[in-house]
């Protein structure tokens, strides 16, 4: 019996001595393919995750672009109603944000007035002026834009349309 409890005090199993540099059975690391196929795991959900999430960022500078547009118009449409000969010729005189979320100006250009850029106002599908008093757009996240709504430099601008009737993306609003 000594001999036997000599062996279990050495921590061996079936009766064998436990080597001094071996780990006890249970405790031993992961193996290669145990890492690749975790590694393989995070890779697929990163590839799922990041899209989703600079999708999400992009949709967002949309509504931002879309809330600043509709609050430099909502300021613009105040000059309109005292009297549309004193829309300002540039957006400088108001006190609003004056960049979009891709850091480009917001893009104004004052119609009422002003026959001249009347060619250089945004179009619909038919060429007709989408605005009366004003034009103001975000040129989106390309930082290109086009006066007809049908060039593929201006579907993804946020709008100003009818007067303020639609604000959003121009694919929307000119499909």
């Amino acid at each position: 019996m000594g001999g036997r409890s000599a062996h279990l005090s050495t921590g061996s199993f079936r009766g064998k001595p436990r080597d001094p540099g071996r780990h006890p059975r249970g405790k031993r690391g992961f193996s290669l393919v145990e890492i690749l196929i975790a590694v393989s795991i995070v890779g697929i959900l990163a590839a799922i995750a990041i899209p989703s999430y600079l999708h999400y960022l992009e949709k967002n500078k949309e509504a931002q672009a879309i809330s600043d547009i509709q609050s430099i118009a909502h300021k613009l449409k105040g000059f309109v109603m005292e009297d549309p000969n004193a829309l300002p010729d540039d957006l400088a005189t108001i006190n609003l944000p004056l960049t979009d979320p891709w850091g480009r100006p917001y893009k104004y250009l004052r119609l009422y007035n002003r026959p001249a850029n009347a060619n250089d106002a945004r179009k619909d599908h038919n060429l007709h002026p989408i605005n009366t008093y004003f034009d103001l757009c975000s040129m989106g996240p390309d930082g290109q834009t086009h006066k007809n709504l049908q060039n593929s430099k201006s579907r993804d601008d946020i709008i100003f349309a009818n007067d303020g009737a639609f604000v959003g993306k121009a694919s929307v609003y000119d499909p």
